[in-house]
C-alpha cells in the first residue's frame, strides 16, 4: 500500500532526496537543476520530484512548514526507499558572524518543538546530521570557495517567537541560527539508519533588530545552496 501522505510507489523516489519545505521551491528545484524531470506525487499539494543530476537519479521533495509536517514526510519517503535525505532550506542567523545569504551546514539541531520528544518519549536526545553528509557538504562548499558556517542550529516549533532576545540566549550557547525542521528530519533518518543532512541559507539575521534579505539576492543565495546540495548527495553515491 502507498503512504497516506506521499502518495508514490517505491521506486518513484531515488535514493538522495532534497527536502525543502516549500512545495513551489520543490518545483524549481526540479524545472531548474534536474535533468528529465518527472512529477511523482502532488497529494495535498506536497510536491515530490524525481530526475537525474550529473546522470546519478536524484529526488525532491516538499516537506511543509514544521517538525511535525516534516516527521510524516520523511517517515514515508524512508518507507519508499530514500536513503539520503538533505534539508534544504532557510533560517534565521543567531550568530553574529553571520551574513545574509552566508550557508550553514547544521552540524546538529537542537529540538525545541513537540515532535522529537513524542518520538523519543521524553528520553534527552541530540537530533545529529549524519557524519558523511556533513563531511561531503562542507568540501563541496570549500572546493565552490562559497562562504560556509559548520555548527549547531535549533529546531522551533515557533516562527513568531515570543522569547526576549533568543539571539544572545541561542548564540551565547554556540548555536548558529534557527528553523523549523532538521530536529525531526535528523530523528528519525537516525531510527531507521538511514542518513540526513541539512544545509540552510541565512534569510534574516536576528539581533536588536531582524533584517532580511532582498528577495534577488535570496534567489542568487539558494541557487548556490542548490547546487551545493546536488554536489553533496552525489557524493554520497
Amino acid at each position: 500500500m502507498s503512504p497516506v501522505h506521499v502518495r508514490a510507489e517505491p521506486g518513484d523516489f531515488a535514493d538522495s532526496v532534497l527536502l525543502p519545505g516549500d512545495p513551489l521551491r520543490a518545483q524549481y528545484i526540479a524545472e531548474n537543476f534536474f535533468e528529465d524531470a518527472k512529477l511523482v506525487t502532488k497529494e495535498r499539494g506536497m510536491l515530490g520530484y524525481t530526475g537525474t543530476y550529473k546522470g546519478e537519479p536524484v529526488s525532491v521533495q516538499a516537506t511543509g512548514m514544521g517538525c511535525p509536517s516534516a516527521s510524516i514526510v520523511t517517515e514515508e519517503l524512508i518507507q519508499l526507499g530514500a536513503k539520503n535525505l538533505l534539508r534544504v532550506g532557510t533560517c534565521g542567523g543567531y550568530h553574529e558572524a553571520l551574513r545574509l545569504g552566508d550557508l550553514i551546514v547544521a552540524t546538529s539541531a537542537t529540538p525545541k518543538d513537540g515532535t522529537v520528544s513524542s518520538l523519543t518519549r521524553g528520553v534527552p536526545y541530540a537530533p545529529a546530521a549524519h557524519f558523511d553528509v556533513v563531511h561531503a557538504a562542507h568540501h563541496a562548499a570549500e572546493a565552490a570557495g562559497r562562504r560556509t558556517s559548520v555548527g549547531p542550529i535549533v529546531s522551533s516549533d515557533l516562527f513568531y517567537d515570543p522569547t526576549e532576545d533568543p539571539a544572545r540566549l541561542w548564540g551565547n550557547l554556540g548555536v548558529l541560527a534557527v528553523e523549523m525542521e532538521a530536529a525531526a528530519i535528523f530523528t528519525i533518518a537516525a531510527m531507521h539508519g538511514v542518513r540526513a543532512g541539512c544545509l540552510l541559507t541565512v534569510s534574516d539575521t536576528i539581533g536588536a533588530e531582524i533584517v532580511r534579505i532582498s528577495d534577488e539576492e535570496l534567489r542568487g543565495a539558494v541557487d548556490n545552496m542548490m547546487a551545493l546540495a546536488l554536489e553533496t548527495l552525489n557524493a554520497l553515491n
